[in-house]
């Protein structure tokens, strides 16, 4: 799945991902420093699309470049929004309906569920609009227009010292932001490209009226679970739906009853005539991080230190969770969307990191080095960056893990996440404000409100504890704070495991923090005696301030020059390629990737095909297993073959393909589209053999997995019963070039 990685803390997001293929394929048929950018590589900035147009016409586009963007007249980006700060979603109907990927909207769906009406396992469509759950902080952005603020940022950034850089940076960007934003309920916000070099307005509206209409038993949604996940052949029905609504001016609005389904500038046409290979297609979306830029130090430091500690780490809660998941139905609802998040890039790591080995992306990305250094010579700016590359690298690798085990292990307990959030209050307190305490005590009510919702104490006291010990023997004894030797002499094991888990044990017995009714009891009166002597509060504290006076320093320094010398980088390179058509790394800003409907040979004697099918649904339908298990009412319809109007023309009902398209995390939701801009499909995943594309891209095995629209029609109009709201989109059968989009009625 392709939600994007939020990996917070001190970890600088640019480290924790690479890739890529043997040196010589790589020499032979790819890119990125000395030769041509190839057509199905790239994450496009669409105001520039202009500049890829010749190869696009001459790969199957029909359309222009303005009728994908447009900031005077309607266009293809206004179709597509910004699903919730993670994923991608579109517009399909003039009534504001949206489809996106179910694991997308399934958080949305889990929580709505209950054991008594539990629409994540059944599946549930809205019969009308008034029916149509309203999900509390869900929003979706679209993309009114961007620009090109480089000379604003740099002319402000001229004189001013390397230290003060990012704070001027920040501070020319919020005024550029805000004057874009007067006057206007838009969002504004600049964006960094080619690491610092170059610099984009982007401004948004965004919409917070949003309403569940249906989506699939998490069967068929979440169909082959964990074990298909980053896998092709796939046979998931990986999409939900939702709708828009605005207020009866057609304006953003919270929600209220007399809102009104938003109407959209341009919804998208719906393809039925499936793909063939070779068939053009681009996905349009928010693709949220890669690293092409990456040294060679950072894709060593990745595969020996952070991807495996991100893995170890990640495993400890998906087996605390499970347990507990295993026992009840309502346990299993409660933290079924927690899991999932945290399993999809559990599995991503693991994945990468094999494909970063096999494929050499080390060497690779040493051999571009050489290269660069061959064009530099002479060049007195780039002589030393390698060399203060790797020594800056040197000085961080034996703090790098301590970060990792901190975000990814210590607060991996959301009582202690939860717990940090009162920082605030306790810094309040101490000072005496009382209109300031009132305010931050309501707003944390609030949070208790929504925490305690989710919280499941039995598997995150184990969390705690399993953490807790991962950090005590994997972390240097000179980094570990001293609350761990106080907890060893305090409970005396011989075993420090056993000494951790009655330490989680007393925690969780007395600390405010693990129950609501404490919570909410504190907060009617709080005290910051209360907090400094909770032990929960304290653990936090100790790590924290551990952290922050003893090695952020270092991590600190270390970021602040790897930025440096990223930036100096990727400025060599684009002038190493001035006369080329450069694509910036992804950064969660609408992109367009373009490229070919294409099936692929992983290795000797092995290819795979460029569709499955319903009958490899049934082949790997297995009763019982929950991963692999279908609906009775699936299976009838199988049997009986009613597939409606949506299968190919050989009677076959598609249920995915692959294409050459370049994609990230934040891509999930994507609408796939045809050469007359028609949608085919929807972006869910990319495959195992690719899982280092986010550092390196490579023609030969990377691969988009997209759901065949037709099977999205299929499971709503005929396995949902809901044919009403497939008619609301406008299915198209044509062999001949149409603008593929539907205008919005005045």
């Amino acid at each position: 799945m392709l939600l994007l990685k939020n990996l917070n803390f001190h970890l600088s997001k640019k480290k924790l991902i690479m890739n890529f293929k043997k040196l010589l394929l790589l020499v032979l048929t790819f890119i990125v420093l000395g030769n041509e950018v190839k057509a199905d590589e790239g994450m496009w900035l669409p105001m520039l699309i202009h500049k890829n147009y010749d190869e696009m016409k001459k790969q199957g586009f029909k359309l222009t470049p303005k009728d994908i963007y447009d900031v005077n007249n309607a266009s293809l980006k206004d179709a597509i929004v910004w699903f919730n700060g993670g994923c991608t979603g579109e517009v399909v109907s003039q009534q504001g309906l949206l489809l996106t990927n179910h694991h997308c909207g399934y958080e949305a769906i889990a929580a709505n569920s209950t054991p008594q009406d539990n629409i994540l396992d059944n599946g549930w469509y809205a019969k009308t609009q008034a029916e149509e759950k309203p999900i509390e902080g869900m929003w979706v952005s679209f993309l009114v227009r961007m620009e090109d603020v480089t000379d604003q940022v740099n002319a402000a950034l001229k004189g001013v010292d390397a230290t003060q850089r990012a704070s001027k940076i920040a501070e020319v960007s919020k005024e550029i932001a805000k004057k874009a934003a007067e006057g206007t309920s838009y969002d504004t916000f600049v964006k960094d490209m080619f690491k610092g070099n170059q610099y984009f307005l982007f401004v948004m509206q965004k919409y917070t009226d949003i309403r569940l209409v249906g989506a699939p038993p998490q069967s068929v949604g979440k169909y082959g679970g964990d074990t298909d996940n980053w896998v092709w052949p796939r046979h998931t029905g990986d999409f939900s739906v939702f709708r828009i609504y605005a207020n009866k001016e057609n304006k953003p609005a919270t929600f209220a009853k007399d809102n009104v389904p938003f109407k959209p500038k341009k919804a998208l046409n719906v393809s039925m005539n499936g793909v063939k290979e070779g068939d053009f297609s681009m996905v349009f979306g928010y693709p949220g991080r890669t690293n092409r830029y990456e040294s060679s130090n950072g894709v060593q430091l990745a595969i020996d230190k952070v991807n495996p500690a991100i893995v170890k780490l990640r495993d400890i809660r998906l087996k605390a969770w499970k347990e507990q998941m295993d026992k009840s139905d309502s346990v299993r609802l409660l933290l079924s969307s927690q899991y999932a998040q945290i399993a999809n890039y559990w599995k991503y790591y693991i994945g990468q990191t094999e494909q970063i080995k096999h494929l050499k992306v080390v060497d690779y990305k040493k051999a571009q080095e050489v290269k660069f250094q061959q064009w530099a010579a002479g060049k007195a700016e780039y002589a030393d960056l390698f060399s203060d590359w790797t020594k800056a690298y040197t000085q961080y690798s034996p703090y790098a893990a301590h970060p990792v085990y901190i975000s990814q292990g210590i607060f991996a307990s959301s009582a202690v996440s939860f717990a940090r959030t009162f920082a605030s209050l306790d810094q309040l307190l101490r000072m005496g404000n009382a209109a300031d305490i009132s305010k931050s005590t309501t707003g944390l009510k609030d949070q208790a409100v929504t925490f305690f919702k989710s919280f499941n104490l039995p598997s995150d006291k184990k969390i705690l504890a399993s953490e807790l010990y991962a950090f005590y023997t994997d972390i240097p004894k000179d980094q570990h704070p001293a609350l761990i030797d106080e907890i060893l002499s305090k409970y005396g094991e011989a075993d420090p495991e056993a000494s951790f888990k009655k330490f989680a044990d007393d925690v969780f017995a007395t600390s405010i923090f693990a129950s609501k009714d404490k919570t909410m009891a504190f907060l009617a009166n709080p005290t910051s005696e209360a907090l400094s002597s909770d032990p929960l509060y304290n653990y936090v504290n100790s790590f924290i301030l551990n952290y922050r006076y003893k090695y952020a320093k270092y991590i600190d320094s270390f970021n602040g020059k790897n930025e440096e010398l990223g930036r100096m980088y990727a400025k060599g390179i684009l002038e190493m390629n001035s006369t080329k058509n450069m694509y910036p790394d992804a950064n969660s800003t609408l992109r367009l990737t373009y490229g070919q409907v294409q099936a692929y040979s992983p290795k000797d004697a092995v290819s795979y095909n460029y569709v499955t099918t319903i009958d490899g649904v049934m082949e790997k339908y297995n009763p019982g297993d929950f991963e692999f298990d279908l609906p009775k009412k699936y299976i009838d319809l199988y049997n009986k073959k009613d597939f409606g109007r949506f299968t190919d023309k050989n009677g076959k009902l598609v249920v995915a393909f692959i294409s050459n398209n370049d994609i990230t995390g934040g891509n999930s939701g994507s609408p796939v589209l045809n050469g007359n801009g028609e949608l085919i499909g929807l972006a869910f995943d990319g495959n195992w053999e690719a899982m280092s594309g986010d550092i390196v891209f490579d023609k030969k095995y990377k691969r988009t997995i997209v759901a065949d629209i037709r099977y999205v029609l299929w499971c709503i109009e005929k396995l949902g019963d809901a044919p009403h709201i497939v008619n609301e989109m406008k299915l198209v059968s044509t062999s001949t070039p149409v603008k593929g989009m539907t205008k919005a009625k005045k």
